[in-house]
């Protein structure tokens, strides 16, 4: 079998020159073909894997959808939508709403730990003189769940009790 060169575009490609063009790595590709993501590659008489000249175009978009998060059935959706002309382009649009509305969620999730951990930081790190870590309040709340307290910072974490002011020296 002829390997694919930019004289002969059509030319199919061995797994590895797949993954090397796509940026995905090889055990990804058996991935995304065993789930049914992409056509199942042809087998050389050795064995070895040799995908059609559209795999390429096909993997670049699952990559592209991967890296904006979007999730393997969601993908699956999109990859059908790509590949099917005739349907309506109000589905990749809801599609994509969905997933930012997720990605909504969790950027207010993470702004919530984000000033939880802060304030966890900015309480002890200024006032902090030390002390055990058995009565340090951070290790008790990461180890009870931080009771009453929430990753999206409904409440504002208290210093450790070896943390406050009254106890710097």
């Amino acid at each position: 079998m002829q390997a694919r060169t930019m004289n002969n575009p059509s030319a199919p490609l061995t797994i590895g020159a797949l993954a090397q063009r796509t940026g995905l790595n090889v055990s990804a590709i058996r991935y995304y073909e065993e789930i049914g993501l992409i056509p199942a590659a042809t087998r050389r008489p050795s064995g070895h894997r040799v995908y059609s000249a559209g795999a390429e175009d096909l993997l670049t978009f699952i990559r592209r959808c991967r890296g904006f998060g979007f999730s393997v059935e969601d993908t699956k959706a999109l990859v059908s939508l790509a590949s099917m002309g005739d349907r309506d382009c109000v589905e990749a649009r809801d599609i994509a709403q969905m997933h930012l509305h997720a990605v909504r969620e969790r950027l207010a999730e993470l702004q919530g730990l984000e000033r939880t951990l802060s304030t966890y930081v900015t309480d002890c790190g200024e006032q902090c003189a030390g002390g055990p870590a058995s009565g340090c309040t951070i290790l008790k709340d990461l180890g009870d769940g931080g009771a009453g307290r929430t990753t999206a910072g409904a409440t504002t974490p208290r210093p450790p009790a070896h943390c406050s002011p009254q106890s710097v020296t």
